[in-house]
């Protein structure tokens, strides 16, 4: 049975009161059950007529049951304030929601954490540098923030799985859902290893509008974002937006100039976002000891056969960006330059840079 304080403030989850309306009424009745049991006069007392007519109405039976059903299932939670699991990060940003729905390891909502997002169309080589980034961060102690969406955020909770900190998945609809569906492997195991969490209560489906306001608690949980690709309309950019709003670090990778998938990541920049080529120079802007060596793929290997050509994307790059973005010795570096450039892959460029080659530029583009 579900103690009666945590039916209370599932209750009052269910009726979606602005937050600085539920501080005034918790002020002046105490818990959420005397919030729910004061009559309309005395509520209209403390909060606007609009507000205290939601309070007196009668919820849905329906999604109470769903939401009581859920919270029943082992590991699963209600996290509230006053809980010491509430992230604190939220508290002190205000108008943070009262109820959050939480199944996982509740550790990690307070441990220090980074935001990892990007397009839902993500290329190949991006969702590598999400999942390469996200491994070496969680493996340096950083938690992985991200959206559960196609492309980078499900690159980035993947790569975090194979560090050691873990990662978070914010989540638009209720957690009896899994949204996309073809995500629900990756799920269950984030909430083996990590934490899946939503301000939605169960039964609630995808809704665009969602979206964008979970995109701020995104930003919110953590202490920085990194945008690895973007278009100029991406969803990132929202969560940027907030980050900056919220005073968070923003970072984001450049790429090509003919990417639109860059667009976004060069705004950024434009505007003041940190440009970060390598894991090391998002912890140093955080003040924290650098990773380990050499950046991994996403099985956890150093990244080998064909990688510098992988790495090298769409602009020229120097021996010591190739290093940084492959985890490769320099030496394995030069070895793989020099074969490619036999092959006519790609040619040289003043100051020890190389790009790829036309032919092979060509090539790409066709397939």
């Amino acid at each position: 049975m579900l103690p009666e304080d945590t039916k209370a403030w599932a209750a009052l989850g269910l009726r979606n009161l602005p937050p600085s309306a539920l501080v005034a009424l918790l002020r002046a009745f105490g818990g959420p059950a005397d919030v729910l049991a004061a009559t309309p006069a005395k509520l209209r007392n403390v909060v606007p007529d609009p507000i205290a007519a939601r309070i007196a109405a009668r919820v849905d039976d329906a999604l109470v049951a769903q939401a009581h059903a859920w919270l029943e299932q082992p590991g699963h939670r209600l996290v509230v304030w006053g809980d010491p699991h509430y992230p604190q990060a939220l508290l002190a940003l205000g108008h943070s929601p009262a109820v959050l729905y939480y199944v996982g390891n509740p550790d990690l909502l307070n441990e220090r954490s980074l935001a990892i997002v990007g397009s839902r169309s993500a290329t190949a080589q991006g969702k590598d540098n999400a999942r390469a980034f996200a491994s070496a961060l969680s493996d340096a102690g950083l938690v992985i923030v991200s959206g559960l969406a196609l492309g980078i955020d499900g690159a980035a909770h993947e790569g975090a799985l194979d560090g050691r900190a873990g990662t978070l998945a914010v989540v638009g609809t209720g957690l009896d859902r899994v949204y996309p569906a073809r995500h629900r492997e990756l799920a269950h195991r984030i909430a083996a290893r990590g934490g899946l969490l939503s301000e939605f209560p169960p039964g609630t489906p995808p809704r665009d509008f969602h979206f964008p306001q979970r995109n701020r608690l995104i930003s919110g949980l953590s202490q920085g974002v990194l945008v690895v690709e973007a278009t100029l309309h991406s969803g990132s950019l929202i969560t940027a937006r907030y980050a900056g709003e919220q005073g968070r670090d923003v970072f984001a990778i450049p790429g090509s100039i003919h990417s639109p998938l860059s667009k976004g990541c060069h705004k950024l920049i434009r505007e003041g976002a940190k440009l970060v080529e390598t894991a090391q120079d998002v912890l140093e802007e955080m003040g924290l000891a650098p990773p380990a060596p050499g950046l991994q793929s996403a099985e956890g290997d150093p990244m080998s056969e064909g990688a510098v050509l992988d790495a090298l994307g769409g602009d020229p790059a120097d021996v010591d960006t190739l290093v940084a973005r492959t985890g490769l010795a320099a030496d394995e570096v030069v070895v793989q330059l020099t074969e490619l450039e036999l092959q006519g892959d790609i040619a040289p460029l003043p100051g020890g840079r190389w790009q790829r080659s036309r032919r092979r530029a060509r090539v790409a583009n066709s397939t």
